[in-house]
């Protein structure tokens, strides 16, 4: 089993801090709009923070159930009652940070062969409660953070303002949205014994691949709601359609419930809008050449678009600006995301799924004990 250093329990530290002050930002925002009159603005911006908690707290308490078997009904009660109040992601930071205290800082090495599986316990119990975490913060990245990300930019291109709380709100959301996604990465990494450590050079490469593709993504898709807000919910809800889609013919095994893996899947097929999510741990090259071929097409579609339909906003710095940065971000997050396949890539462990269908199956069932979750949850 891989360790629990004290670098981790530091990011671990961050992440919490992080999480504190993106909950204070988007309160701040939203009151600003308030008291500027734009309710719809302030109303959406807590609609994505509601429903984003009301999610992730589901799948948080659900997964406390099914860790009954360490968990007693009486401590399930007020676990229970705690996520009733949106706070069950406190609960988890807490556990982490007691194992992972435990594990960074008062593991020693000793031969005798109960206190290593003592230290291997509570190793894994870390991993396990940071991996936890990371996948309920990937809900809520795509389910608040990267929406929000399309208001506060549409605000800003529709109405030119440039309060110090929107940039702040911009800001806030591309850290939420890059920690988020190399969090999951590193925990991945750990949490999965077969894939290599997610060290420094392909850190940084995975790092950017993501961001710089989502990036030209929001961007792009931002331009659309000038154009016109209703195609933009259309294709919006198109692509969430063609990802749940994929989703269901994957027959996913995530969720114990079928009901949880109905809701599993809705919030892959929302994810599928912004990047790319392997969610099967088999050889991705076909469907992410695919995917983000497509990606590059709509891109350029809607700059051609503007070129022809609407000629007049073109001279607008704006534009120029954002037309500049969408082109520059799509073709570094393509080289990144090259790079990335060509040489951190854990490959060994894809290789080793080409011949076994076991990760989200049956055999899936059986390991899920010992692998965690990532068994089954796995994204590129």
């Amino acid at each position: 089993i891989m360790k629990f250093t004290k670098q981790n329990f530091v990011f671990l530290v961050g992440g919490i801090i992080i999480y504190v002050v993106d909950i204070g930002v988007d309160f701040w925002v939203a009151s600003k709009y308030f008291c500027e009159g734009q309710y719809s603005w302030s109303i959406l911006i807590l609609c994505f923070r509601g429903l984003s908690s009301l999610i992730t707290q589901r799948f948080s308490y659900e997964w406390f159930k099914n860790d009954s078997e360490v968990t007693d009904a009486g401590k399930l009660k007020w676990i229970f009652l705690v996520h009733l109040f949106q706070c069950g992601i406190f609960i988890r930071y807490w556990f982490a940070l007691k194992y992972g205290c435990q594990a960074a800082f008062k593991q020693k090495s000793s031969g005798d062969a109960s206190e290593t599986d003592h230290s291997n316990f509570i190793q894994k119990q870390a991993i396990d409660a940071v991996t936890d975490i990371n996948m309920l913060r990937v809900f809520k990245t795509f389910l608040e953070t990267t929406p929000q990300l399309f208001v506060q930019i549409y605000v800003l291109m529709e109405h030119g303002k440039t309060n110090c709380y929107q940039y702040a709100a911009i800001f806030i959301s591309f850290c939420g949205i890059s920690t988020s996604v190399v969090d999951y990465q590193i925990s991945l990494r750990k949490a999965l014994p077969d894939k290599d450590e997610f060290r420094g050079p392909s850190r940084f490469t995975y790092l950017f691949y993501k961001l710089l593709t989502i990036t030209s993504w929001v961007l792009s898709i931002s331009l659309i709601t000038l154009l016109s807000v209703r195609i933009f919910v259309i294709l919006l809800v198109f692509l969430w359609v063609c990802g749940f889609t994929w989703t269901l013919k994957q027959c996913t095994t995530f969720c114990k419930s079928k009901k949880m893996e109905y809701l599993y899947r809705i919030i892959v097929g929302i994810i599928l809008i912004f990047t790319f999510f392997n969610i099967k741990g088999r050889r991705t090259k076909v469907c992410i050449s695919i995917y983000y071929a497509t990606h590059t097409v709509i891109t350029l579609g809607i700059l051609f678009v503007y070129v022809f339909w609407k000629p007049v906003i073109i001279k607008e710095i704006y534009f120029t600006v954002v037309g500049i940065l969408t082109i520059l971000s799509l073709v570094l997050g393509i080289i990144f995301l090259v790079v990335y396949y060509r040489h951190f890539h854990p490959t060994i462990y894809c290789r080793s799924q080409m011949y076994s269908d076991e990760v989200d199956g049956v055999a899936g069932e059986k390991d899920r004990v010992k692998t965690g979750r990532f068994q089954n949850f796995l994204m590129p």
